[in-house]
C-alpha cells in the first residue's frame, strides 16, 4: 500500500472545504510507528485549524486529526516497545483524519481492555489535556471541589469522570437539562445549566467554591470564575471561546491567593508528551480496567464525512466525543 485516503483542507472555511484526498502513505522515522488507523477523534482545534486559526507546528501532517486508534503495521529504527500487529491509541500532531498516520511510541498507549477501537480513539486528546491541566497545573486533590466548564463536551466528560475517580466533588456547567443530566450520570454533584442561570449565584446561594476551575470559555466567566474560587483556588484556562481578550481586575487574586493559568497540548515536544503517557498508564488505565472511566461516545461517521461530524460539532448538541471510522 503506497497511498492512502486522507482528508485534506481544500482551503481555510466552513465544512466544506474537507474533501477526501490521494495522499501517500507515511514512512515511520525513528522511534515511530505506522498504525493503520480504525477510528480517529473529532476535536475543537480541529475546527480551529480547518478554519485557518490553529495551523499544524512544524513538522506536522496538513491533515487535521489529533488523536487515533489502530494496528501497528510498521517500525521505524530503534522502536522497542510495540511490534507488528499492537493495537495502540495515541496523540499526534496532525494526521490523524486519514487511513495510516505515523507517531512516536512514546505518544501511543496500549488500546485499554474491553475498548472498542471508538472508544479507544476517544481517549487521547482528552485525557491528555485533562490529566496535565487539571492534575499537573491544577493539582487537584482528594477531597477538593473542581468546578468543569463545558460539562458535556469530550473535555468536559472527560472531567468529571476523572475528577470522581480521584475523590473531588465536581460541579459542572451545561447548555442544557439533557446535558446537564448527563453530567450528573457521569459523577457530577452538581449540574448548572448555563443557559438558564448565572453558575456563579447558584455556587454562591449553595456556599460551593471551587479549588480547581478548568475554564473552556473565557470572556466574562473569568470574572465569574475568580468570584467562586477557594481560598488558594486554581483556575486553567484551555480555550477561549468567549475570546481571550477581557477587561478585568486582578484585586481577587490578590486576595484569594489565586493561581491563573493555562496551557496548550499541540505543539509540546514529543518528550512532553511522552511524560503525560506514562502519568496516564500509571494513573488512569487502572481506572480503565476497573470499569470506572469510559469515554462517552455521541456519534460516528466514516471517515468521507468528516464534513458531517464538523458540522455537528460546530452545533454544541453533542454530549461527549464525536469519531471517524476508516
Amino acid at each position: 500500500m503506497t497511498t492512502m485516503t486522507a482528508i485534506a483542507i481544500t482551503t481555510p472555511g466552513g465544512p466544506e472545504v474537507l474533501r477526501p484526498a490521494e495522499l501517500p502513505v507515511p514512512a515511520p522515522g525513528p522511534g515511530q510507528l505506522l498504525v493503520k488507523v480504525a477510528a480517529a477523534g473529532v476535536n475543537r482545534p480541529d475546527i480551529l485549524q480547518r478554519q485557518g486559526a490553529y495551523p499544524p507546528p512544524p513538522g506536522a501532517p496538513a491533515t487535521p486529526g489529533l488523536e487515533i486508534a489502530g494496528e501497528v503495521v510498521g517500525l521505524g529504527e530503534g522502536v522497542r516497545r510495540y511490534e507488528a500487529g499492537d493495537h495502540v491509541c495515541a496523540l499526534v500532531p496532525g494526521g490523524g483524519y486519514a487511513q495510516y498516520a505515523v507517531v512516536h511510541e512514546d505518544n501511543a498507549l496500549p488500546v485499554p481492555a474491553g475498548f472498542s477501537m471508538v472508544e479507544a480513539a476517544a481517549v487521547p486528546e482528552t485525557f491528555f489535556t485533562v490529566w496535565t491541566n487539571v492534575f499537573d497545573r491544577g493539582r487537584l486533590k482528594a477531597g477538593e471541589t473542581l468546578l468543569v466548564h463545558g460539562g458535556s463536551s469530550g473535555i468536559g466528560t472527560t472531567a468529571i469522570m476523572l475528577g470522581s475517580a480521584f475523590g473531588a466533588r465536581v460541579v459542572a456547567t451545561a447548555g442544557s437539562a439533557a446535558k446537564c443530566q448527563a453530567c450528573l450520570d457521569l459523577g457530577a454533584a452538581l449540574a448548572i445549566d448555563y443557559r438558564a442561570t448565572d453558575f456563579a449565584e447558584v455556587m454562591r446561594e449553595k456556599k460551593i467554591e471551587a479549588d480547581v476551575i478548568l475554564d473552556m470559555v473565557g470572556g466574562d466567566y473569568v470574572a465569574r470564575n475568580f468570584k467562586v474560587a477557594a481560598m488558594h483556588g486554581r483556575i486553567v484556562n484551555i480555550a477561549f471561546q468567549k475570546g481571550s481578550r477581557i477587561e478585568i481586575d486582578l484585586l481577587p487574586i490578590m486576595l484569594k491567593r489565586l493561581t491563573l493559568t493555562g496551557s496548550t497540548l499541540r505543539p509540546r515536544s514529543v518528550a512532553e508528551k511522552a511524560e503525560i503517557a506514562r502519568a496516564l498508564e500509571e494513573n488512569v488505565w487502572p481506572h480503565f480496567a476497573a470499569g470506572r472511566c469510559r469515554p462517552v461516545i455521541h456519534r460516528t461517521f466514516p471517515l468521507a464525512e468528516a464534513a458531517e461530524a464538523h458540522r455537528l460539532m460546530e452545533t454544541s448538541s453533542h454530549i461527549g466525543k464525536i469519531v471517524l471510522l476508516t
